[in-house]
């Protein structure tokens, strides 16, 4: 947040000197925070890198029990999950990308494109290089980034109010010191620990149907009356008995 001050501050002096020289300026192109800028219109039957760029941030609207691919290709699942988002924020519902969704998301991410409400450091608080996990350090970092951007998506389904994380990355080291399962998606940077706040731990396990996760346990499943779990795996193992799940 200090880095996108700190520009708006630059560009505004910038925009005052102009006008105190004379200068005539032209409106510049929106951009990502320095993350990553959008060049085209994205519809359905396209493919690249802006096509997993922008799947990676809509990847928390899949619809209930799905998840959404992040492969590069404008598929009707992408398309399905960019009308999600866009009816999340009242934009024109017409399947396709464009500048209307672009400037959403650039609103909604800082400048290592994480979503705004949630950090690199705030799901991972083992060590400080992603290393040491069942996947390598760049691979958990990614997963750890997709997953903070179905939070984002939850979060403002829940109202815009504050979701908890109390874990999510954990080394072996780590995860064998808090006596995790040998096999936990920790290891893989895809699994995050919620704590009940502005939401109780129910609200969260049924929320968390619609985001993208196929691992969501909570209260009523052995070990997790105090959090609920949400991770992504290649199986659905939803099962928080006390929530109806």
């Amino acid at each position: 947040m200090f880095r996108r001050t700190a520009s708006l501050v630059a560009a505004l002096s910038l925009a005052a000197m102009a006008s105190l020289l004379g200068v005539v300026t032209t409106a510049a192109p929106a951009q990502a925070d320095g993350c990553y800028t959008w060049g085209r219109t994205l519809t359905e039957g396209m493919s690249g890198e802006d096509v997993r760029q922008l799947q990676i941030r809509v990847a928390g609207y899949p619809g209930y029990g799905a998840v959404l691919g992040i492969d590069g290709i404008f598929g009707p699942a992408t398309k399905a999950a960019v009308n999600r988002f866009k009816n999340a924020y009242g934009l024109d519902n017409n399947g396709t990308a464009g500048p209307a969704v672009f400037n959403k998301i650039y609103q909604l991410q800082d400048n290592d494109c994480t979503p705004v409400n949630f950090s690199y450091a705030e799901l991972n608080d083992c060590n400080s290089d992603w290393s040491g996990g069942a996947v390598s350090a760049s691979t958990a970092k990614f997963n750890a980034l997709v997953n903070m951007w179905k939070l984002q998506a939850m979060r403002h389904a829940l109202g815009d109010r504050q979701v908890i994380v109390t874990s999510a990355f954990r080394s072996h080291a780590c995860n064998n010191a808090v006596g995790g399962s040998s096999t936990s998606r920790h290891l893989y940077g895809d699994a995050v620990d919620l704590a009940a706040g502005p939401h109780s731990l129910c609200t969260l396990a049924q929320r968390a149907r619609y985001h993208g996760w196929r691992e969501i346990l909570g209260p009523g499943y052995p070990g997790h009356n105090d959090h609920t779990h949400v991770a992504h795996k290649s199986s659905q193992t939803w099962s928080a008995p006390n929530c109806g799940i």
